[in-house]
This record gives structure tokens, sequence and C-alpha cells, in this order.
């Protein structure tokens, strides 16, 4: 064991919980802004469903693309039988990509945290071993030529699956004169294909641990179809039944213990006035929801029956307190549309009982006064508010409101900008989006599970190598196994940091890119956990980002037309992306030069 490295492998174990934290803060929260977007899930459903899902993958499949991170960029003969070495690399490499990251997230910028490592680990390459020695090119699909290749092919492939995808849902169901059945009836093969995308990517090549390996293509194929036929047949018992009863038959006393009826609900009679009942207006535009402007009267306020709809609110142009308008001062008029819609969310926080409101009344009743730190007033409020940061800090994100903190479209530049791409995109039949609300959760899952089976082990990959040159004293082997237990850890720590930071970007992401809906989020989220899976298999670490963005511009373009997709955002999008790499290259080959090359004793 490197025993005098053991505070390098500290400090290196927190830079890879960081960076596994901000990847769940980053990369889980874009993946799930779709669901959240298209008001199928809230944000607490998908904190629920992500951890489920997110540990699934990660420790059926997650370890995959590790041997990658650790072995594929800087090969391991490099490091000349010096663990030491190693270990300070792989620490440079987790501190650059968490640092980068960190400042993104935290200015609410996205970017690709499966790229800032890869691009941290080559710069520290190059600071370490020298640019010739990492592997630039292909290296039999590990190097970083293959894996800066995803940067085009991933999104590619996920918008053609996703659009794919939605063109079947688009003719088979939507544009029928009678959109409402075809939609429940064909449901299924969701499930069908979910069930079976999932097995395969567990089965196939799959994790030795559960004996996989090495299994003959009869076995794969048999085991595969036979779990996604049987969720198919599943679904159709209970899923189809279920749906029938809730969107047909707008059953408003149907509970969700009642989907085990199964096809008893087929012959379940409806309330009487079950006809009269509606369903979720998932045509609302997103503004700037129920703000309080100074000078404004809330004519009208989020109903407390349907909290899926959001409610726009006439301004009191009368007032001589009115703000000014946006045009004539748009930074700053956006900037207080901010500042009052969180200050809005923060005193409805306040009213409430529990810990949270607890702590938010401790922040608003001892805020910092006048003068230094060093003031004895400011010391005092300062040892109060500590234990209400750390609760807030912990309990924030479960009480966000996604679509009221969307705010900065209504008047502004880019509210028109999206006003004109809504303007191309159909607006489909209620029930029949209410139906794929459903649907779109089984979707999100997998795309979950996918994300698990991917990112996890691109961010656990760095660790093991760490972990494994500590406690060996030994360079890592290009086969050496990744613990479960590293697997499940950073696992939950990317679960954590979207629950608790998610909707940092979720806020800003929403539905900027595209209109969205029930069932074109379905086919966003479908094809990009295909696409993902199937990178997955033959070890590409890819970025679930930029496979969700690809996913969402292809389902846009199903509309018909260019203009329904911002390509603005897009374009802001993928800058973001291409200047991560030497971004995050830099600060990793940085670190690593000034530390390796720093005098000793």
């Amino acid at each position: 064991m490197l025993t005098e490295y053991t505070y390098v492998f500290a400090i290196g174990t927190f830079f890879a919980l960081l960076e596994a934290y901000n990847n769940g803060a980053n990369d889980v929260a874009n993946a799930w802004a779709t669901s959240v977007s298209s008001r199928s899930v809230t944000y607490q459903q998908a904190m629920v469903l992500c951890l489920i899902f997110e540990l699934t993958g990660a420790l059926t499949v997650g370890a995959r693309t590790a041997s990658t991170i650790k072995n594929g960029i800087i090969p391991i003969a490099a490091f000349n039988g010096n663990a030491g070495v190693q270990l300070l690399a792989f620490t440079c490499a987790s501190a650059g990509a968490a640092i980068w990251v960190m400042w993104c997230t935290r200015n609410s910028a996205h970017v690709s945290s499966t790229y800032s490592l890869v691009s941290s680990i080559a710069g520290v390459g190059v600071a370490a071993v020298g640019a010739s020695k990492v592997e630039w090119g292909w290296n039999g699909g590990s190097g970083l030529g293959a894996i800066f290749a995803g940067l085009c092919m991933a999104p590619i492939a996920s918008g053609i699956f996703g659009s794919v995808i939605f063109s079947l849902i688009k003719f088979v169901v939507h544009v029928r004169r009678d959109p409402v059945p075809w939609a429940v009836w064909t449901s299924p093969f969701f499930f069908l294909i979910a069930g079976t995308i999932c097995t395969l990517s567990v089965v196939y090549k799959g994790s030795p641990r559960l004996g996989l390996s090495d299994k003959p293509a009869w076995y794969i194929a048999s085991v595969t179809l036979g779990v996604g036929f049987g969720l198919f047949v599943l679904s159709a018992f209970f899923f189809v039944p279920f749906v029938h009863a809730k969107v047909i038959k707008k059953d408003y006393t149907l509970k969700l213990w009642d989907f085990f009826q199964g096809p008893l609900l087929l012959k379940r009679v409806a309330p009487a006035d079950a006809e009269f009942a509606q369903v979720p207006n998932y045509a609302v535009v997103q503004h700037s929801g129920d703000i309080k402007r100074p000078g404004a009267k809330a004519e009208a306020a989020m109903s407390d029956a349907d909290t899926k709809e959001i409610t726009v609110v006439d301004v009191d142009t009368s007032s001589e307190e009115r703000p000014a308008p946006l045009h004539e001062n748009p930074r700053e008029a956006y900037r207080l549309l901010l500042a009052q819609a969180r200050e809005q969310h923060h005193e409805e926080l306040r009213q409430k009982k529990g810990p949270l409101g607890w702590a938010m009344r401790t922040l608003h009743n001892n805020q910092l006064g006048a003068g230094s730190i060093y003031e004895l007033h400011n010391l005092k409020a300062t040892l109060v508010r500590i234990p209400a940061q750390i609760v807030v800090g912990a309990l924030y994100g479960m009480s966000y409101d996604i679509h009221r903190a969307q705010v900065g479209v209504l008047g502004t530049p880019e509210g028109r900008r999206m006003d004109r791409v809504y303007s191309h995109a159909p607006k489909y039949s209620n029930e029949v989006e209410y139906l794929y609300s459903f649907v779109q959760i089984i979707t999100a899952c997998t795309a979950s599970f996918a994300h698990g089976a991917n990112d996890v082990g691109n961010a656990v990959g760095v660790w093991a190598a760490m972990y494994s040159a500590w406690s060996t004293g030994e360079t890592v082997g290009s086969k050496a196994p990744v613990p479960l237990w590293q697997i499940a850890v950073i696992a939950l720590t990317i679960c954590f940091g979207f629950i608790t930071y998610g909707y940092n970007i979720m806020r800003v992401m929403g539905n900027k890119i595209t209109y969205h809906s029930p069932s074109r989020g379905s086919s966003m989220e479908m094809g990009a956990a295909i696409t993902i899976l199937i990178f997955s298999q033959y070890k590409l670490p890819v970025s679930t980002s930029m496979c969700i963005t690809g996913a969402t511009v292809g389902v846009g373009l199903c509309n018909g037309t260019f203009k329904a997709v911002n390509w603005q955002r897009v374009g802001l999008l993928f800058f973001s992306w291409v200047m991560t790499i030497p971004i995050a290259g830099l600060i990793g080959g940085i670190l690593m030069g000034i530390t390796l090359n720093a005098p000793g004793y």
C-alpha cells in the first residue's frame, strides 16, 4: 500500500465523488428535464425513479465503460510501473473535470460531464507521460479518436432513433380520426422496446458477476425476447385496462393500486359525471407562471386540483409603480423577473411546516447586516445560519417547482423566439398526451437505466484506478475488476447530486430546444436510451446530454420544418461541448504539471 500517498488518495476520492455529484446535477438533470418539462412527472417523482433505475443500471451494466476510462486513454505501460504517478494522474483528472463541471453547473451552463472527464484525462496524460504516449487514435474503440467521434455520432444516432419512434406515433396515432383508442391499444409496444433494450444490455456481453459474459447467441436472444414480450403481455393485461379506464372512460375515481385489477377494469363502470371530467391541458405554453411583479394583481393562480397547468397572470398596467417595459432595459428586467420569481418561491417555502420551512425562515430572519463578516452581528448571524444552510442544501431541491422557475420567457427576445418555435409544432389531443404521460414514465426510467449503465462507469473508472494503485502499490491492470461497492457509492452520489442540485440545470433547460409534450418526450427518451446502451455495449463513453439533445432535435424536426427547432440554443449547446474539451484538458493538465513537478524535500 502506498501509505505515503494516502493524502493524495483522499483528495482524489473527494474530487471523484464531486465529479459524480456534478454528473447527477448536470447530466441526469438534463435527461429528466424532458419528462418534467412535458409534465409527465414532477421533479419529486423523478427523484425516486432516478434513484431506483440509476442504481439498477449501474449495478448490472455500469462497470463496462470503466476500462476505457482507466486504460484506453493513457496506456498503463506509460507509467512505467510507478503507481504513485498513476494515482496522482487520476486525482488531477478528477479534479480538472470536477472543477469545470461544478463551475458550469453553478452558473446553469450545460456541459457534458463525460467529455469533461475524458478531456481532463487527456490533458493529464500530456503533462504526465507526454503527448506521444496518449492514445489519440481509435485504439480498438477505446482511444480518444473513438470517444470524440461520439461527439457527432451519438447525437445523430439519437436523433434518428427518436424521430423514427415519434414518426410511428404520429402516423399510427396522432393523425387518426379517433386517436385515443389507437394510443391505448398500441402503448404495450413501448414496454416491448424498453424491456428488450434493457435486457439486451445486461445479457449481451453481460456482467461476469451474473455469469452472463460467455453465453451463446441462442441464450441471449431467447432471454432478451422473452423478457421483452413478457412485459408486452403483462402491460396488455394490466396497463392497457388501467389507461383505458383512466383516459377513455375518464374514471377520475381510479387509484394507482387499482392497476392490479387488470382486465376487470374494462368492465368497471365510470361515475355518471365522468364525461365532464377534464384531463390536464398539455398544450399550455409555460411562460413565467404566477409571478407577482410590482403593481401586479394576481387575477389567476395555480389550481390546487390540477397542478400540472400553468396559469398566466394579468398585469395591472394602470399602476404608477408598474415595472419598466422589458425593451427599455431587458437585462435588468430579466434579472428582476428572476429575483421576483425566486423570492415568491422562497416566501411560499417559509410558510411551510417542517425542517425546510424552519430553515428558510431562519435564513430570512437572520440576514447579514452592514459591514464585514467579522462584525459581531454578522458573526452571530452566520453561526445561526449555518445549520439552516445545511438543511436548505439537502432539502431545497425536493420542493422546487421547475415550471414556475422557467421565467424570462414572456416578453423577452428568447420568449419571442420560443413562441415562434412552438407555433410550428402541432398540438395534439390532450387525451392522447395524457395517456403518453403514463408511457413517458416507462421511457424516462429506461433512460435513467441507460445513464446508470454508461455514466456511472465513466465516473467510477478513475476512482477505481486510484483505489487500486493506492491499495496494492502497483499500477492498475488493464483487466482489473471494479469493486461493486465502488459502483454503488458513485451511483448514489450521482443520484444525490440530481436530488439536491439538479433543479439548477432543469430550470434553464426545460423545453427551450423545441416544443415538448408527453408523446414527444417519450420518443426523445427512448431514442437517447437506445443510443446510450448501444455505445455502452462497445465500451464507448458517450454523453447522456448529447444523446437527449440529439433526440430532442430529431423529434422537433418531425414537425415538418426546421423552424420548429431553436437552433440558437442547439448551437450554444454544441459550442459548450466543443469548448469543454480544451478547457477541461487544460485544467487537468495544469494541475498535473504543477503537482508532478513541485519541489520535494
